[in-house]
């Protein structure tokens, strides 16, 4: 299949919906090009509008066909490259894989609100709200979950098993806010596993390379408050 496509992107360091497809697509090896709009400028909207009248990132665009929304973006993705097997082949895992995958993309919002992605500065952990709390087991205990069904000790370490799925993808800017903020992890009911799992993500070739992009926006001065 002609995979002649272009990523509509945030600034890394701070748009964690533009990282999850830009991750599948990095991950699974499928050529694109990438199309950056930095967020809160003066000319923020009527840039993103020239790509998608959401006024949203990020967006794909493949020939005539825009799609966004990152999960969307994700299945699209995952419809047009079966063999790069973006979700798990077992039906029923897929299953899990999506349903922990939409977990994320519509829930944890108070995770989102208070402790807003910032992939490149090292932040302290303020006094975290109930709900931050309650978010935060949540996703460790998910991890620890998947990894129990689905993981093996001879495994890379993803949510799934031996391979990256689009579930790991969904949950990589949640990686990197528990990484910035430096969150204590055993305190949320961690016996090793989701620390574990960070280092494994944090450490990808892919996900450094988003770390070096987010970190020349910093230096050249492309910063927002958060």
């Amino acid at each position: 299949m002609d995979a002649n496509y272009e990523l509509v992107i945030g600034n890394k360091n701070y748009s964690s919906w533009s990282l999850r497809p830009w991750l599948v697509l990095k991950m699974a090896g499928i050529p694109f090009g990438e199309t950056q709009v930095f967020l809160k400028q003066p000319d923020t909207a009527a840039e993103i509008a020239r790509h998608s009248p959401a006024g949203k990132v990020p967006v794909l665009k493949h020939g005539n066909l825009t799609v966004w929304d990152s999960l969307a973006i994700i299945e699209y993705l995952a419809d047009a490259h079966p063999d790069k097997d973006i979700w798990p082949e077992d039906r029923n895992t897929r299953a899990i894989a999506r349903a922990v995958s939409a977990e994320m993309h519509s829930g944890f919002s108070a995770l989102r609100r208070e402790f807003a992605m910032d992939f490149v500065n090292k932040r302290s952990f303020p006094a975290a709200s109930e709900a931050v709390r309650r978010d935060i087991t949540r996703i460790v205990a998910l991890w620890i979950e998947c990894r129990r069904c689905f993981g093996s000790d001879g495994d890379r370490g993803f949510l799934f098993g031996r391979r990256f799925s689009a579930a790991d993808a969904m949950f990589a800017p949640v990686v990197s806010r528990f990484v910035s903020y430096a969150i204590d992890l055993p305190a949320f009911g961690d016996d090793g596993v989701a620390a574990r799992y960070c280092d494994m993500m944090m450490d990808l070739p892919a996900m450094r390379e988003w770390g070096e992009g987010a970190r020349a926006e910093w230096n050249d001065g492309v910063r927002i408050e958060i």
